[in-house]
């Protein structure tokens, strides 16, 4: 007798992979607590992202840069102890893998102390993701807008929009999938160049502000609940807008993604 039977199984990167190949949309939303958390997962969200985002919308940062490691942590650890079917992404903060030893010391950290099922790191970073697969730990990439990179690129601006940019991009969502990384984030590019990188490559690729063609959708959850400090970006939607309640408002989310209805063309570039 399985005494366990009710009790839904952890999702892994080799579920999220099998979506891609079946073409099931991908769910994913940020978290950062322990309430959402267990919200979000009932709901039947696939992926909880604890972004660095955190550093805006729950620490009040104009940017993502001042966040430090202890605090993805932190909040990773609150995020994994409350959830039960989603898979758990952590961002690995600004400078915090410079190096691949640095990144392997860190990395290890989100996800002994995080309880973190795969780190993301943005940029073309093939070298360090390489060297963290070969030591085990799961990683997904992230490239198009990079928003630790923000004060090198100028503000936060759609990425890939002319030829030589869109062909780099290309080549280094190619090079990442080869390098080892699952999973692939892309955040702001136009929605031509993501679904042409989405069915070049065999691993999911997640997408913000990419277009609809992407096997999955992320958001960050006080974006889309209309909550967030500042204006929302204009890929995000206000799903509290008719909802009877917050639950609501995420379960209206996961059917949007899982029926193709989000994004639309208002939310793509």
């Amino acid at each position: 007798m399985n005494l366990h039977a009710d009790t839904p199984r952890s999702l892994t990167i080799s579920d999220l992979t099998a979506m891609k190949r079946s073409s099931q949309k991908i769910s994913c939303l940020t978290a950062y607590d322990a309430s959402f958390s267990a919200l979000l997962d009932q709901v039947g969200i696939d992926v909880l992202l604890v972004g660095d985002s955190l550093g805006m919308v729950i620490q009040g940062h104009g940017t993502t840069l001042p966040v430090l490691v202890a605090d993805m942590v932190y909040h990773s650890r609150q995020v994994a102890a409350a959830k039960k079917r989603a898979f758990v992404i952590t961002d690995m903060p600004f400078a915090s893998y410079a190096q691949p030893e640095q990144a392997l010391h860190n990395a290890a950290k989100l996800m002994q102390a995080g309880a973190a099922q795969m780190v993301k790191l943005e940029g073309h970073k093939a070298d360090v993701i390489a060297f963290l697969v070969e030591q085990g730990i799961p990683v997904c990439g992230h490239l198009g807008l990079q928003p630790q990179s923000v004060n090198r690129v100028g503000g936060y601006k759609v990425q890939g929009k002319d030829a030589m940019q869109a062909k780099r991009i290309m080549d280094e969502a190619l090079s990442l999938e080869q390098a080892g990384a699952a999973l692939l984030v892309l955040e702001c590019v136009p929605a031509k160049l993501a679904a042409e990188i989405s069915a070049k490559l065999t691993i999911p690729v997640i997408g913000i502000g990419a277009g609809a063609a992407c096997d999955g959708q992320v958001l960050v959850l006080y974006d889309m609940l209309a909550i967030s400090v500042g204006p929302r970006p204009r890929f995000s939607k206000n799903f509290m807008a008719g909802a009877d309640s917050i639950e609501d408002a995420v379960r209206r989310y996961h059917l949007a993604v899982k029926s193709q209805q989000f994004p639309g063309v208002e939310h793509s570039y």
